[in-house]
């Protein structure tokens, strides 16, 4: 009984701790939870409530997910939460558990943030996944490997397609992934692979 107390103690203090280092967190908490400190020379994000966004680009999403915080403020990579990018065709949805991972712990700088994030929270004690609305889709007879495209043009990969993703509030379709004629001259700058079958098998 001893013994799984104190592992029961020790993984939720190794679990916070990780979380903590995981968000750069140094300070204190406050009843609202911490938020990670901004990466050093990042582009501030401005306060924006979920009830404001009618007026910006891209599909009104369930939970205003801020792209411009989590990958411009934060800097965090397009892989730590798109994680199959790098292995897969399909960069996938990040899962609850990775939102969660963080946001068990930060629960936002401002108001608009932690409302936000309360329905993650909430969804995440419902058991209910977060049905996000798709931005980008490629034709049924176009195969778009992300894992070879990443591989082969390294970190910066997804700001090809997708625009400077680390600056929008809400993600919207930058470039139209359908223009066969934009994907052939990516293909020509870069002198690879133009034959049909690359793309269509």
């Amino acid at each position: 009984m001893m013994r799984k107390s104190a592992l029961l103690v020790g993984g939720a203090v190794a679990s916070g701790l990780a979380a903590a280092v995981l968000s750069g967190f140094t300070g204190a908490t406050t009843q609202q939870g911490p938020s990670a400190p901004a990466a050093p020379n990042a582009p501030p994000a401005y306060t924006i409530a979920a009830g404001d966004s009618a007026f910006l680009k891209g599909p009104k999403q369930p939970i205003l997910f801020r792209h411009d915080i989590h990958a411009g403020q934060y800097q965090i990579t397009c892989q730590y939460c798109h994680y199959s990018v790098g292995y897969s065709s399909e960069p996938g949805i990040p899962s609850m558990q990775t939102c969660m991972g963080c946001h068990l712990i930060i629960a936002g700088a401002d108001s608009s943030n932690q409302k936000e994030i309360s329905k993650l929270r909430d969804a995440w004690n419902a058991k209910q996944p977060v049905e996000w609305v798709r931005i980008h889709y490629v034709a049924r007879h176009v195969h778009f490997p992300h894992q070879r495209h990443v591989k082969g043009m390294g970190p910066n990969a997804c700001a090809t397609c997708h625009g400077d993703v680390a600056r929008m509030p809400q993600v919207w379709e930058v470039n139209d992934v359908n223009n066969m004629g934009w994907c052939i001259n990516c293909h020509l700058e870069r002198k690879v692979n133009r034959d049909c079958t690359a793309c269509h098998y």
